[in-house]
């Protein structure tokens, strides 16, 4: 087969191809069609659930953590613990990592490990004696850097309020002397409200 050959069988490939392409232009131009500016019918689509009004964001008020922690998983904690286990240790008298060890953390001043290298971030946040409670913990766990941004915590944070409960509970028993747990909001709402009314007389 010389160069004669190849050439026909390039041409006849070409040919199709240009033939297709101006089947595909035709048809577009023979049953193009705008659409209406206006429906003739117009659907409200709201109305029947097909599309929804966009939901309203939650307001988040206090955590209970009282309430929350009562009930909180130990053993499920510690599991969620083990995401932390590469640069943290939790047993007693275990040595620092890449990060402090997590014994007695809770009730503990941040930043306050002796010979651990706190990024300069951290020790910002620590200053006037800032402690670990429940409250900066659970921040902190859910987005470390966007708590205390320029630490040198690599990890993305817990995303999940059950997983934060719970590995801030197992952490709660990590001490010989373990902090106490606040009381749940509720029953402070509810004493609040049985209180009877001082009238001045």
């Amino acid at each position: 087969m010389g160069d004669l050959f190849w050439n026909k069988v390039f041409g006849v490939l070409l040919a199709l191809f240009l033939v297709v392409m101006g089947l595909r232009t035709l048809v577009d131009v023979i049953y193009h069609a705008d659409a209406p500016e206006t429906l003739a019918y117009p659907i409200d689509l709201s109305a029947i659930g097909a599309v929804s009004a966009p939901a309203e964001e939650e307001v988040e008020g206090p955590v209970d953590f009282g309430l929350l922690l009562a009930s909180a998983d130990i053993s499920a904690g510690e599991r969620v613990s083990r995401r932390c286990a590469a640069c943290h240790t939790f047993d007693e008298g275990g040595a620092d990592g890449t990060g402090p060890h997590m014994w007695d953390v809770m009730g503990r001043e941040v930043a306050a490990v002796d010979g651990f290298n706190y990024s300069g971030a951290m020790r910002d946040y620590a200053e006037g004696g800032v402690q670990w409670l429940y409250q900066n913990m659970y921040d902190y766990l859910e987005s470390p850097r966007n708590y205390v941004p320029g630490t040198a915590m690599s990890f993305a944070g817990l995303r999940n309020q059950e997983d934060r409960i719970n590995i801030i509970a197992y952490m709660r028993s990590l001490s010989n002397n373990p902090i106490a747990l606040p009381d749940p909001l509720a029953a402070a709402d509810s004493v609040e409200e049985a209180a009877p009314e001082v009238v001045e007389g």
